[in-house]
């Protein structure tokens, strides 16, 4: 829980998220957010074999999953969680817990998400793999103003 959406929370959020996936992350697809743009967050990323695949603009459907997810965390959890209690931590915690390990999902045909992810645990790539079938140098800083990034990135292929 960060009271900003700041490029340094967006490094503090990042290294639990690596922690406790328990499989790589291999891709980062994000709005437009200007913490996703920082040269900090970007580094990052990139120190950590991640793709950084922000969306275009006004494409909503492709956060269709994460905002799906807002909602329900909204619904069914802010609806019902003081965000000022001293045990909001401990409450989202077990939250988050119930969301993956207990609540079926209708996208995923009402399972659960622990299910889905054992059913495709062995075709999962590991750590290993991931790392060495990341390319650095297909990867660079992008900019936020999606023009300017378009533009950037055409020049560069058509060096190559």
């Amino acid at each position: 829980m960060f009271p900003r959406r700041t490029a340094a929370s967006t490094l503090v959020f990042l290294d639990p998220v690596i922690e406790e996936m328990p499989f790589p992350v291999q891709r980062v697809q994000t709005d437009r957010g200007r913490e996703f743009f920082a040269m900090a967050a970007q580094q990052w990323l990139m120190d950590h074999c991640i793709k950084f695949r922000p969306n275009r603009p006004a494409s909503p459907h492709l956060n269709g999953k994460v905002e799906r997810s807002q909602k329900t965390n909204r619904e069914e959890f802010w609806a019902v969680t003081d965000p000022r209690t001293p045990d909001v931590e401990l409450r989202l915690a077990e939250w988050q817990h119930h969301y993956n390990w207990a609540r079926p999902h209708g996208s995923l045909n009402e399972h659960k998400p622990i299910e889905t992810f054992c059913a495709k645990q062995e075709a999962t790539s590991v750590w290993d793999e991931v790392e060495s079938k990341y390319d650095p140098t297909g990867e660079r800083f992008q900019v936020i103003h999606y023009q300017t990034d378009l533009a950037l990135r055409r020049h560069i292929e058509a060096r190559f």
